[in-house]
């Protein structure tokens, strides 16, 4: 867990666009994100193992 103030800095407009700092909306990481859902892989894998992301099942081949 992110502590809140990397949070809220993290959400206020940069100066720069390069600045930008994604962050899982769950739990604040930033490392491991996935822009296309908005969650680090860590909090994806447990949301995807819940079935709470639509569109998303588990893979066994």
């Amino acid at each position: 867990m992110a502590k809140t103030s990397v949070r809220v800095r993290a959400k206020k407009k940069p100066k720069y666009s390069t600045r930008v700092v994604r962050r899982c909306w769950r739990c604040g990481r930033k490392r491991g994100y996935m822009r296309d859902f908005g969650l680090c892989r860590i909090c994806f894998r447990e949301l995807a193992q819940l079935g709470r992301i639509p569109g998303v099942k588990k893979s066994s081949w």
